[in-house]
């Protein structure tokens, strides 16, 4: 069941729901009768258009799969899923506008969304304000904990210190280019790579950072001042929050200047499946990214999730890290609210603590105090047929929201259910404030 503004996003689930029926062999039942009562109705806040759009409606598209997978199981204390879907336009206050919608309009249980972490930002003050709940399924920056955010996505020592770790230890970079798109998350994961490589003994000399706005296109000089950072012979690797259709032109530049991974390798915290399915990526080939799934990964349980994403959005579509957050955090919602016998959201967040659900790399994520996941870090090699050969996996990683390589934050800790607080100050025993700094 889905409130779009597209008529074609409700005839293409639909198409998907048959097919997802046929593929998993469920018995034949009118999707009418498998859930009665008034529909439960969750918010999917993602851009459909403009620069994130690349990035975001696939998991728009997830979360209808989901959804109608859940329809087919009888829904939700047996009452039928209602998807409410907006377009944000990857336009950041617009975010905010489409998110007080969904609550205040639309009357949405809970909502699914944002991908930058300036539109979670802007969405923030608005959840807050009408205790409303939103999934957050991107790697982020951390050093934030809300009571009305579940962040699924990766923290910094999930991702970003993992995959330097990586360059330091396993590729022997000595210097670093810290290359991101202009907004807080780029900002705030170059600060913290900044001071974990000094501590690491990399000088600030070796460490060459530059920003650049969402869709930006030409990268010819960007690139030559990477290549010049290595004109002592020293090893040099980038580093890329570069987010949205930017990737598309960075990567094509560095194709054009006849660089290799040999030569100078890039790991990518943003660029996944999805936006290697719109490149050439034969250039591409040993170049990284560090996420917690890969469509790869070899387990059954990904098997089939990829096989049920196929039958429901097409052979050629491609899962990604993302998709899976969303596929943890909303099976997490639903075994909350089953649990709460409600789907109002302070029962439910109460029941959200210590959900466990298996993740598709054959593991279990878990639901910290803190509103984040335990999660393994996987490094993956880009492969000419634009997936990636899975190079190395740790164990799962409890997510930090609160880093130790910034003084502010190394004496902040977040515990919800035990303190009430998300940034808790361990040396003076308070309970901050967060402040919006987007």
């Amino acid at each position: 069941m889905t409130k779009t503004v597209s008529k074609k996003s409700f005839m293409m689930t639909r198409r998907g729901a048959l097919g997802l029926l046929a593929t998993t062999a469920l018995p034949f039942t009118p999707l009418r009768a498998l859930a009665q009562g008034e529909p439960i109705k969750i918010g999917i806040l993602h851009s459909l258009s403009g620069t994130m759009a690349i990035s975001e409606t696939t998991l728009k598209d997830t979360m209808l799969m989901l959804i109608e997978q859940q329809n087919a199981k009888g829904g939700v204390l047996g009452r039928p899923l209602e998807a409410v879907v907006v377009d944000p336009a990857s336009d950041w206050p617009l975010f905010a506008e489409k998110a007080r919608e969904l609550i205040s309009v639309e009357g949405c249980d809970v909502m699914f969304g944002c991908w930058t972490s300036v539109s979670r930002k802007s969405v923030l003050p608005v959840i807050e304000e009408l205790n409303g709940l939103l999934f957050y399924p991107v790697q982020y920056e951390g050093e934030e904990s809300s009571k009305n955010v579940f962040y699924t996505g990766a923290a910094p020592n999930q991702q970003a210190i993992p995959a330097t770790d990586y360059f330091l230890e396993e590729l022997g970079v000595e210097k670093f280019a810290l290359l991101g798109t202009d907004y807080v998350y780029p900002r705030t994961t170059n600060n913290i790579l900044e001071s974990y490589l000094q501590s690491k003994g990399i000088a600030a000399d070796d460490i060459f950072v530059n920003y650049t706005p969402f869709g930006h296109s030409d990268w010819s000089s960007i690139v030559a001042d990477v290549v010049a950072l290595g004109a002592d012979g020293q090893k040099v690797g980038v580093i890329s929050t570069i987010n949205g259709d930017a990737n598309i032109g960075f990567y094509r530049e560095l194709a054009a200047a006849g660089i290799s991974a040999d030569d100078i390798p890039v790991v990518a915290f943003s660029v996944g499946e999805e936006e290697l399915s719109g490149l050439d990526t034969s250039n591409l080939e040993g170049h990284l990214a560090a996420w917690n799934y890969f469509q790869s990964a070899d387990a059954e349980i990904n098997e089939e999730f990829v096989a049920a994403w196929k039958a429901f959005a097409g052979e050629n579509r491609v899962t990604n890290d993302p998709m899976e957050a969303h596929y943890i955090g909303f099976n997490m919602w639903v075994q909350a609210v089953e649990q709460a016998g409600t789907t109002e959201v302070d029962a439910v967040r109460d029941a959200m603590y210590g959900q466990t659900v298996p993740n598709l790399t054959g593991g279990t994520a878990e639901m910290l105090p803190n509103h984040h996941l335990t999660k393994p870090v996987l490094i993956g090699e880009i492969r000419d047929d634009g997936q990636f050969d899975i190079i190395s996996q740790t164990e799962e990683v409890p997510g930090d929201a609160w880093t130790d390589y910034l003084p502010e934050s190394a004496v902040l800790t977040s515990d919800w259910p035990g303190l009430g607080c998300g940034m808790y100050n361990t040396e003076t025993s308070t309970c901050v404030q967060i402040e919006s700094n987007y």
